[in-house]
């Protein structure tokens, strides 16, 4: 379908404003982060690396990015493994209730994050203490996984609907186990969906600092907790600025791999 030029215009002004609606405060924290002066000063009058060393060199800054790092990974583990379990179950199998768990699996991600962190602060304060666990790293990570199966579930189930049992049926008519098939054409089918809601998960996981806040003990502080924590407190928010546009760097390449993957088909040997 051609359209005319008028038309294109109108939507390539309407693509122009969004992109700038989302990439130019972007852009600008980028610029302010090598701001030599200490408050919001556009445009800037000198450049520095300060800030940027500053953040490198500041352990709480680093405390906080290995607390991040680690309940990350650990809620991206527990996702990849329930995610894709479930996936698998309700794409190749028929049972009651198929569409009742596909709902439930996919909710937690439609909830308020004020709701999925009240609820888990009562489930682990109700729980938790009579088992002899306390509020740390581990119930962090359990409640960044409840929202983190739903991107696994979703980039998994996706692929499983889009290949088919076809390959896989025909793995078995020539003679390959159920084990020979998975390792040789189900896994490799759906390598790159798993890696794509593995990256999606982490940075979902990191990111988050509404469940975190209710789930979180004594002690423990992710980046996003400490960013809030001092973005207003005087003095700190040039570095707050560094902190943010390295975040914001360091995860174009994740970001970027994930949406290839995602657009991957995939592929398989029998």
């Amino acid at each position: 379908m051609r359209l005319s030029r008028g038309t294109r215009a109108v939507l390539f002004t309407f693509v122009a404003v969004a992109l700038a609606f989302v990439y130019l405060p972007l852009a600008i924290l980028v610029v302010n982060s090598f701001n030599a002066s200490k408050v919001f000063a556009w445009p800037p009058s000198s450049w520095t690396l300060h800030w940027w060393s500053l953040a490198v060199h500041n352990q709480g800054v680093r405390a906080a990015l290995l607390t991040s790092v680690k309940a990350g990974a650990g809620a991206t583990t527990i996702a990849i493994v329930l995610g894709s379990l479930i996936a698998f179950a309700v794409s190749r199998y028929s049972f009651f209730g198929r569409g009742v768990i596909s709902f439930v699996v996919v909710l937690p991600i439609a909830l308020p994050g004020i709701v999925t962190g009240i609820a888990l602060n009562s489930a682990f304060s109700t729980v938790l203490p009579h088992l002899g666990i306390s509020f740390g790293l581990l119930t962090v990570v359990l409640g960044h996984a409840t929202f983190c199966i739903v991107v696994v579930f979703n980039n998994v189930i996706a692929r499983l609907r889009r290949t088919g049992v076809s390959l896989e049926e025909a793995s078995a008519d020539l003679g390959a186990s159920s084990v020979q098939t998975f390792r040789f054409v189900t896994f490799p089918l759906v390598r790159s969906a798993l890696a794509a809601g593995a990256l999606l998960a982490f940075a979902l996981s990191f990111d988050e600092i509404v469940v975190t806040t209710f789930t979180a003990g004594a002690g423990i502080q992710t980046l996003p907790q400490w960013i809030y924590a001092n973005l207003f407190r005087p003095n700190q928010a040039p570095i707050v600025n560094a902190v943010a546009a390295m975040l914001l760097l360091a995860f174009i390449l994740p970001v970027y791999l994930a949406q290839r993957l995602s657009e991957g088909t995939g592929g398989g040997r029998v």
